[in-house]
């Protein structure tokens, strides 16, 4: 596959250097991505990067995997208002297991195949650098004039800009500049890609190889992806959508992506999978025909949670949305994790009882009128019983002097009860 022509029909190019097309044709190469190590996952903002990587391995190149961990100690400034804290070695190294664990989903890192895929840690190369011995070798062959050039640059040097920038961030484009002569030296690395936020960082690495090695380096970036009304993209309203599956949750990393609008579907699909054109062309036909089947964001919530998270974890995430359909069993709640049966029944409104009342047999009209107040009356309660319209963890009651304890509770805690054919009510025994 020609790597550049992939990313072109799936829109993922926004700015590349002259030359890289060509070059790209005729020779396999090693290129990097930087990660930042700061938190203990990644996100999906993340996504377009690793499918970068994910589309150069398959090109036959060779993706290298950088682990920001002496960038991270200093914080780069694009994009930021102000500086962010510093962490510690150990917090980074930690960080670091957990990010080669879920790139290993997308990357090739074990096989013996020739291009398999390397992680590395700025931190290595940079730990025992002496800033004299910096300064000398790198800062001097990179003026001041052009470092102010770049726009990371002049937005917190402009006047609306309230916090300024420290040295240690002024020279982050130095360091990740020597990143990309070092792993040019060490791999015969010739190309960095990255956000388009990273640009001005990126072509100081390849004035660097050009300054110091005599060597010709490339340069590709991606476009920041956001949503078809104009907000950031992979924010909800509880926060980042993460990878780690105790963050976000499989069922709410599903929901996720079977929510987007359609116009972005169309766009997602070609960008977070490895789906082919001619697939992609006939399911967005067929979504075309019959948008209401949502056949878009069917596929693409199902490509992705197979890929970060599993099968299994796909099938568990399409039974639990079907709970709220009324398509749901007994069987299915009694599946279900604790962290996928709040995020299914997040909003829904809850009650708490002692625990200590279902130890004993408990009427389930009492539990539900003394205990709690899902229904305001004895009466009503047992009118809609009688007339099949109560269910409990989605089985029906049809005893009116129906009992129910502590063998009920779903993950040792909770029961759900179901008023009608869409009113829920949450009981938790505390």
């Amino acid at each position: 596959m020609n790597f550049v022509d992939e990313l072109r029909w799936r829109g993922m190019i926004h700015d590349i250097t002259p030359g890289t097309e060509e070059y790209l044709k005729n020779e396999k190469i090693a290129g990097y991505i930087g990660f930042d190590p700061s938190a203990d996952s990644l996100h999906i903002g993340h996504l377009v990067q690793v499918m970068l990587l994910k589309h150069f391995q398959r090109a036959g190149n060779t993706p290298i995997a950088l682990v920001g961990g002496a960038t991270g100690m200093i914080g780069d400034p694009s994009g930021k208002n102000q500086e962010r804290s510093l962490m510690s070695e150990e917090t980074l190294r930690k960080n670091q297991e957990v990010l080669k664990k879920q790139l290993s989903k997308f990357l090739d890192f074990e096989s013996d195949i020739p291009n398999r895929a390397i992680m590395v840690n700025n931190y290595d190369w940079m730990k025992d650098y002496t800033f004299l011995g910096f300064i000398r070798d790198i800062g001097k062959h990179i003026t001041i004039n052009y470092m102010m050039s770049k726009d990371s640059v002049k937005k917190r040097l402009g006047s609306d800009s309230k916090h300024g920038m420290s040295f240690t961030e002024f020279s982050y484009q130095l360091v990740q500049g020597y990143d990309f002569l070092n792993l040019y030296r060490e791999y015969g690395c010739k190309l960095q890609m990255g956000g388009s936020d990273q640009w001005g960082n990126i072509v100081t690495g390849t004035e660097l190889i050009r300054r110091k090695e005599g060597g010709e380096a490339f340069a590709l970036t991606c476009p920041l992806i956001t949503k078809s009304d104009g907000t950031k993209f992979g924010k909800t309203e509880s926060g980042n959508v993460w990878l780690d599956p105790r963050k976000t949750s499989p069922y709410e990393f599903y929901q996720f992506w079977l929510n987007v609008s359609d116009e972005d579907a169309a766009r997602y699909i070609k960008i977070f999978t490895v789906l082919g054109r001619e697939e992609i062309d006939v399911l967005t036909d067929a979504h075309g025909k019959e948008p209401h089947m949502r056949l878009l964001q069917k596929r693409l919530a199902a490509e992705m949670t197979t890929m970060v998270h599993s099968k299994e974890d796909l099938d568990a995430a399409i039974e639990a949305s079907e709970i709220l359909f009324g398509k749901g069993t007994t069987e299915t709640l009694h599946r279900m994790n604790e962290q996928t049966f709040l995020s299914v029944f997040e909003g829904v409104p809850t009650f708490n009882v002692k625990s200590e009342l279902l130890k004993n047999k408990i009427s389930i009209v009492d539990l539900c009128t003394l205990q709690t107040e899902i229904f305001s009356s004895k009466g009503e309660m047992r009118r809609l019983i009688q007339g099949g319209g109560l269910s409990v963890n989605k089985d029906k009651i049809t005893d009116t002097d129906a009992l129910i304890d502590d063998s009920f509770l779903l993950n040792g805690k909770y029961l759900l009860i179901q008023k009608g054919k869409k009113n829920y009510y949450v009981i938790v025994a505390v």
